[in-house]
């Protein structure tokens, strides 16, 4: 008698909406894009994916959406394979690219409910006018996209992949070039979309937006996957922690008796550095109390936590 079929994969049976197994690209000229990338990303979750330029970021976002063909590899949508089941894998993916590509002489309601129709959803034009709403679209709903601003195309951009009502959207550097302001009105309309159940899978040059937004962080370079991590346990396993004592009188050299703590002598002798691994609390009043007992005096004091964009950095070289 014959095995059963295996289950699809559904709601029910995984926590993970996209599901990206061995994938690689490579080009004619043996230039290799992507190294083996394997990733699962979570139903719900805001995921930021970091890298420098040319890391490969816009790459594996155009294999998960089916714009690219991988070299090797497979990539489940929602438990649809983006090849075999392209349209209907593709159905729950909403993707905002890099470039403002628009329908210039079309009016935003126009190119809105038309990408709507492209997917094949029945017209909803209450749907609509929320979505121009929620994105501060309403007043240019009939302005031509060519009188736009950059800032005000950028929104179009998000109305469009969002027209399809997408479980799964891409923003790939979804505010570059738009100022402050907007910037951070997208960050809410992110997570008013990731309140209502849409996995975000952003990526981006502002490393303080994904310290702001992500649940967890991605780091690839040069085509590899480097780290996958919850930001929390990111910021606690790579992030430091520094207390800078600057002296009332410098130090020619640190004293035996503070050997413990590890100290570094800065600034000609007149700082004292003490540094721990984010996972660590500093040991400040032991530290403290010897160095009364040793007539060593302070006026002032000042401590540093490492930031994402330091344990970036820190990543990306390490593995340059």
């Amino acid at each position: 008698m014959p095995e059963p079929a295996p289950a699809p994969v559904t709601h029910e049976t995984t926590r993970s909406i996209i599901s990206i197994d061995g994938v690689t690209k490579s080009y004619a000229s043996g230039f290799q894009a992507l190294k083996r990338i394997d990733l699962a990303i979570d139903r719900g979750e805001i995921f930021a994916l970091l890298g420098p330029n040319g890391a490969g970021k816009t790459t594996l976002i155009n294999i998960i959406c089916g714009i690219v063909t991988a070299s090797s590899g497979r990539v489940v949508a929602d438990g649809h394979d983006i090849v075999r089941d392209y349209r209907a894998a593709r159905a729950m993916i909403g993707l905002v690219p890099q470039e403002l590509t628009t329908d210039a002489f079309e009016t935003v309601w126009a190119t809105v409910n038309f990408s709507r129709g492209l997917f094949g959803r029945a017209p909803n034009p209450a749907f609509i006018e929320g979505l121009l709403h929620d994105l501060s679209l309403s007043e240019k709903r009939n302005s031509k996209i060519m009188t736009l601003s950059g800032g005000m195309k950028r929104r179009v951009m998000i109305a469009k992949a969002l027209s399809h009502e997408p479980q799964i959207l891409f923003l790939d550097e979804p505010t570059a070039g738009v100022d402050v302001e907007l910037r951070r009105d997208m960050w809410t309309l992110v997570r008013g979309l990731r309140d209502r159940g849409v996995t975000i899978i952003l990526t981006t040059h502002y490393i303080e937006e994904a310290e702001e937004m992500a649940d967890r962080i991605g780091v690839i370079n040069k085509g590899a996957l480097v780290l996958v991590e919850g930001k929390s346990a990111l910021m606690r396993k790579l992030g430091k922690k520094q207390l800078t004592l600057h002296l009332q009188t410098p130090l020619l050299r640190i004293p035996a008796e503070l050997a413990p703590w590890g100290l570094e002598l800065k600034a000609d002798g007149a700082d004292l550095v003490y540094t721990v691994d984010g996972a660590n609390n500093i040991d400040i009043s032991s530290l403290l109390r010897r160095m009364s007992e040793l007539s060593i005096v302070i006026k002032d004091l000042q401590t540093h936590q490492s930031s994402l964009e330091d344990i970036f950095v820190s990543l990306v070289s390490g593995h340059a």
